[in-house]
């Protein structure tokens, strides 16, 4: 189903909004690769205002109290499992290493989420066939 308003996502941290209870918001948590190589931490959740969904989550790495760190979004597809204290996602760490840039300071647009699930091998969520995964969704 094709959302009038699809690739306008808002960051959870942005808004009033939270998801549906505690055990659901993976922010903070331990990010970890196929391997268990660890990538870095949710940040932050981009949500679909229109449709109430999570379409990406956040992570950051590297830096020190947050100066520095790199920050990449991936799709909420990757993820394989959620636990108190991690999330592992079925991509490498050398796979999320050429992942299209993405920069803090620009709003991601419709192009820009396209290219980065094309990457990780998903169909756009705004596609005609997308089914949408076993994920938490957000309530105002």
């Amino acid at each position: 189903m094709q959302t009038p308003d699809a690739g306008k996502l808002l960051k959870l941290g942005d808004t009033d909004k939270t998801v549906a209870t505690q055990d659901e918001d993976i922010r903070n948590r331990h990010v970890k690769d196929k391997d268990g190589a660890d990538i870095g931490k949710v940040s932050d959740l981009l949500i679909d205002e229109t449709e109430r969904k999570v379409r990406f989550i956040e992570v950051a790495s590297g830096g020190f109290l947050g100066i520095g760190q790199d920050k990449t979004f991936l799709p909420v597809e990757t993820i394989t499992s959620i636990t108190n204290d991690e999330v592992r996602i079925d991509q490498t760490r050398e796979h999320l290493t050429n992942a299209p840039a993405y920069d803090p300071d620009l709003v991601p647009e419709r192009d820009t989420y396209g290219d980065i699930l094309i990457h990780y091998g998903y169909e756009p969520f705004w596609g005609p066939d997308y089914r949408y995964p076993d994920y938490p969704q957000y309530r105002h």
